[in-house]
């Protein structure tokens, strides 16, 4: 079950407690000649996701549609015959738009389900990947309002992407996560409930995208997993809207990723296929050398050596490629040395250690941003330590525990805490010393 995040808005925006929810609609079946004795805990299991039998769910349409003094339907409580699936991508825009934002207010409120829901799988899973793929695609997205969306409105959601991807990377996804959901709300949501043009839509929706991407890069960082995969399917569905396929084509890479940390490695390799099949020709160079690798890396950890080392051969083919100045802001991930990192990490699943040393060091050596270099040094102190050189691999944790000062993110943390038993296991006096400098940045909460 999937936490029903639009009769939680709902009950939020009428203003009444999940007691007062239950005692209303206990005295409206009364009407109906009905004997229910419902309490808190009944509502606080609907938000979780279950459904009540017989009339229920209409009682509490009943109740909500007397209190908001507007109509209320199944559909509008998450109590449809699809229930929660009306969020994915084949409802209708505006009904997609009204349940992305009910989940921005849950995620904005800090609702603790939301946090710990997990990622969903099989079907459920794909259809998003499949929808966005395949036709109908939106012949219009204009939208009637009084509040015209303009090009400035646009240039500001752009501006807060660039914003809060840079916080992400220097901070963690835990101290941007509340930031950029709270602009979701106060900013972007009361503009694609705006009115502008089928043009105008198309830029709004791609700026949307990107924005609704880094919260969910940021869930993740959060292990909020299921979290996650319900903003990359949002940025997906905008991203469909906004008719930009080569965009389309990054929410993937970034759905995965997530796969990839999953273990869910041929979920990875089909939607990258389906990524490099469906946005081609407007795969750029450096979107298709991340895809490619991730690719490798899936197969290497389902043991197909040869398609692992064809998709390394094709990624460090496209990285070749990659230009200056030619790559949309989305993709500026890809920096100098990630091939590396990602070619490392599979050749260390095929066990050519050597191999994947070699790539580790010259990710080292690049140039990238904080965050980045912290998983660079982290893999070459784990590689360092494979090939018995835990003096060295010291040194290089050292310097990773220094520059992961800071940070706020789940995801380091594990990754600092996996070196650090690394570390202790190794017996060297010096490898004993940086384990204990990871050990004071592990005590600072988060």
């Amino acid at each position: 079950m999937e936490p029903n995040v639009l009769l939680e808005s709902l009950i939020d925006e009428a203003g009444v407690s999940r007691a007062g929810l239950a005692g209303h609609v206990n005295q409206a079946g009364r009407a109906r000649r009905l004997c229910l004795r419902y309490e808190h805990t009944a509502v606080s299991r609907w938000l979780k996701g279950q459904r009540p039998r017989g009339q229920v769910p209409d009682l509490i349409c009943e109740v909500l549609a007397a209190r908001l003094e507007r109509p209320v339907t199944l559909d509008d409580i998450g109590m449809g015959i699809a229930g929660l699936q009306a969020a994915a991508p084949s409802a209708g825009l505006s009904g997609f738009v009204e349940h992305a934002t009910a989940l921005w207010r849950s995620d904005e409120l800090q609702r603790p389900h939301l946090a710990t829901a997990p990622a969903v799988t099989g079907t459920t899973a794909v259809i998003p990947v499949w929808e966005w793929e395949n036709p109908p695609e939106d012949a219009d997205v204009s939208r009637p309002g009084p509040s015209r969306v303009s090009m400035a409105d646009i240039a500001m959601l752009r501006a807060a992407r660039a914003h809060y991807e840079q916080m992400y990377r220097k901070a963690g996804g835990i101290a941007t996560r509340s930031r950029i959901v709270g602009f979701l709300n106060a900013e972007t949501a009361p503009l694609l409930r705006g009115g502008y043009s089928d043009a105008t839509g198309r830029q709004l929706h791609r700026a949307a995208a990107g924005l609704v991407a880094v919260a969910g890069i940021c869930a993740y960082d959060s292990d909020a997993h299921g979290l996650a995969q319900r903003y990359f399917h949002q940025a997906l569905r905008l991203a469909k809207a906004s008719g930009d396929r080569g965009l389309g084509g990054y929410v993937i890479a970034l759905l995965v990723n997530q796969s990839l940390h999953l273990a869910e490695f041929r979920r990875s390799v089909a939607f990258a296929e389906a990524a490099l099949r469906a946005a081609s020709p407007h795969i750029t160079p450096a979107l298709a050398t991340d895809l490619h690798a991730m690719q490798a890396k899936a197969y290497a950890q389902l043991g197909d050596h040869r398609s692992a080392l064809e998709c390394i051969r094709r990624a460090e083919e496209e990285a070749g490629r990659i230009g200056s100045g030619s790559e949309p802001d989305e993709t500026g991930y890809v920096q100098p040395g990630l091939v590396n990192v990602q070619v490392a990490e599979a050749l260390l699943s095929l066990g050519d250690l050597a191999g994947a040393r070699e790539h580790a060091a010259a990710a080292v050596r690049s140039p990238a941003h904080d965050r980045g270099t912290v998983h660079r040094l982290a893999l070459l102190t784990h590689l360092e330590l494979l090939q018995g050189e835990a003096d060295r691999a010291a040194g290089t944790a050292s310097e990773m525990a220094e520059r992961a000062r800071g940070m706020e993110s789940q995801r380091l943390r594990d990754r600092l805490r996996s070196v650090r038993e690394h570390l202790a296991a190794s017996g060297c006096a010096d490898a004993e010393a940086a384990a204990g400098l990871i050990d004071g940045a592990l005590r600072v909460p988060l």
